[in-house]
């Protein structure tokens, strides 16, 4: 969306159009092109302080001094995209690897919630409970297998999940 931004900062800043094309990743001639447009045939602008790329005290000292550049802070739906975990797909024949992988996190981290570890592994809460408490229909079959070996999730993953989840031992 880098020309709807470049749209917002020509019709509501100060900003050079180096400046703005810097900060956009445009050419001049690019930004030149969307000033000259006609309001009504411009897309519509999008006003990147809401969106968390700007702040207005750097628009307002690079408005000033014509040689500083504008600098991208993170964007804050980047950010809301790191906290959101979705729903993965497991494939038929990854799901009886499930309660390998549960019983495995059961047992190298027993300190772990129930609802995190059935929401990791998109499993249910009741299935980790009877693997836990020995009340699951094939208990006798299972055997502890690490959910990276299995394919359920990335190292990187598991170890995010266990260092955030584990209780800290004081």
């Amino acid at each position: 969306m880098p020309k709807a931004t470049a749209s917002w900062l020509i019709e509501h800043t100060s900003l050079t159009f180096e400046q703005i094309a810097h900060f956009c990743g445009l050419h001049l001639l690019e930004v030149q092109k969307i000033a000259d447009d006609e309001p009504e045939s411009s897309q519509k602008g999008l006003d990147p302080v809401a969106a968390g790329q700007l702040n207005l005290d750097d628009i307002h000292s690079c408005e000033k001094d014509k040689t500083k550049h504008l600098t991208m802070l993170r964007n804050k739906f980047e950010y809301l995209d790191d906290q959101k975990k979705s729903k993965k797909y497991t494939p038929l024949a990854k799901r009886q690897d499930r309660p390998d992988a549960i019983f495995w996190v059961l047992k190298n981290c027993p300190d772990i919630d129930e609802k995190r570890i059935a929401d990791f592994l998109n499993s249910t809460k009741a299935t980790v409970l009877s693997i836990k408490n020995k009340t699951h229909w094939n208990i006798k079959n299972l055997k502890p297998k690490n959910p990276v070996s299995l394919g359920l999730c990335s190292e990187r993953e598991l170890e995010k999940f266990i260092s955030l989840y584990q209780v800290k031992e004081s």
